[in-house]
């Protein structure tokens, strides 16, 4: 089903509801960054406090990775059943209220289970915001704004890191996560400016199957189509292993094998930000023109070649540099996935295909951590480099095997 609303506005000039549209995802997407980065930032400190072990402290990101894979599923689910904004306010407010409570937390049990419940809303999140996207503009337009809102996940990175410089050290971890109440106030605006979208209510208007039903007919009931699901996992979990080692590993290992001093990870995270960016921009202009084929094929290409300009690097600003350029390519290919996803699967279930799909593609690929470790303490860093490479090449091959892609880079350029 074509974007009813959207073909109505296919201009350069957008409509007030599509501005809304882009400013709550966008600043949804940043909350929630910023909220599961705060973890990252206050980790050190949680643990020295409250005498954390190692094993205790990993734990932690895994339950939040457990919990967004299950908020995903059950609010994809229920998106589609009830609608986009009601839900969207739902998983905000989960997130929000969840990681205030972390502010009291003083026990690892309650830590978990607030992680978890963190998780069940920032999961839930996503495919909701990206199916109101894809109803609202136009379908050579869903690209570029998909990638708008990955920018705005990028922003939130830069907000947590600022953030937990200033707080932590004066207030404490526990009073960083108090903040996390802040996105509440955006539940107020999606409410009032926000409505459902006129493709999603024509859809339930001639709905004849449940939501669930449909989840399988359209995902799983034929091997093409189970096929082109467990596929476009195998690819979201690359890129999230690729984001994992860029953002976690890669600076630890140049600095330990290649003997740099990089002042903290904040102005690696700057750069690589800053290049991840830029290369949303390029890469979702990219697909909105010339289609999801030729897009992913430059950018995954590129990525395996480009992470082992890593081994290049013989300063803090060559470091610094390769970090963008290694941004741009292997992390601008985001917010392309929600695009593609939901223009190869209906209204009925877009909600549902964006949240599973990625979700397992996170809790997977988050696992690329433990796997970068092991490689970093047994072998060189070309090694490492080259395990990140065989990944983007093996999602190469699984993106060219997709007949849906090259179905949609055909008909790129065909008005609606």
């Amino acid at each position: 089903m074509e974007n009813t609303n959207a073909s109505l506005t296919h201009s350069h000039t957008f409509t007030k509801n599509q501005k809304w549209v882009i400013a709550s995802t966008s600043s949804g997407f940043a909350l929630e960054n910023m909220d599961v980065l705060f973890l990252s930032f206050a980790m050190s400190s949680m643990i020295g406090q409250l005498h954390l072990s190692g094993g205790a402290a990993g734990l932690i990101g895994s339950i939040t990775n457990l919990g967004m894979l299950f908020g995903g599923v059950i609010f994809g689910l229920v998106g589609d059943r009830f609608g986009r904004v009601k839900t969207f306010t739902y998983t905000i407010f989960i997130f929000a209220f969840a990681t205030a409570m972390m502010a009291l937390a003083n026990n690892i049990t309650l830590i978990y289970i607030l992680r978890f419940l963190a998780g069940i809303g920032a999961g839930g999140e996503y495919g909701v915001g990206i199916s109101l996207i894809a109803e609202s503009f136009h379908k050579n337009q869903i690209g570029k704004m998909t990638s708008v809102a990955a920018i705005g996940g990028q922003i939130g990175a830069i907000l947590a890191a600022v953030t937990a410089a200033l707080v932590i050290p004066t207030l404490g971890w526990h009073a960083l996560f108090l903040l996390g109440i802040v996105p509440v106030v955006l539940t107020y605006f999606v409410r009032r400016h926000l409505t459902e979208t006129t493709e999603f209510v024509q859809a339930k208007k001639t709905e004849k199957e449940s939501t669930t039903s449909a989840v399988f007919k359209y995902m799983f009931s034929s091997p093409k189509l189970a096929y082109q699901s467990f596929a476009l996992m195998i690819m979201t979990t690359v890129q999230i292993a690729g984001y994992f080692g860029l953002m976690n590993w890669l600076p630890i290992i140049v600095q330990k094998q290649l003997g740099l001093n990089v002042s903290g990870s904040s102005l690696w995270m700057i750069a690589t930000i800053i290049g991840m960016s830029l290369g949303m921009m390029t890469f979702g202009s990219i697909l909105d023109y010339f289609g999801p084929r030729r897009a992913f094929g430059i950018f995954l290409i590129a990525s395996a070649a480009m992470v082992f300009t890593i081994t290049l690097a013989h300063n803090t600003i060559s470091l610094l540099i390769i970090g963008a350029i290694v941004g741009f390519f292997s992390n601008g290919m985001f917010g392309g996935y929600g695009a593609v996803i939901s223009r190869l699967y209906p209204t009925e279930i877009r909600s549902t295909a964006n949240n599973v799909i990625v979700n397992i593609g996170r809790a997977v690929g988050g696992f690329s951590s433990v796997v970068i470790g092991i490689l970093m303490d047994h072998y060189s860093l070309t090694i490492v480099m080259a395990f990140l490479s065989v990944l983007y090449i093996i999602s190469f091959i699984t993106m060219i095997t997709l007949p849906g892609l090259k179905k949609m880079s055909l008909n790129q350029s065909t008005p609606n």
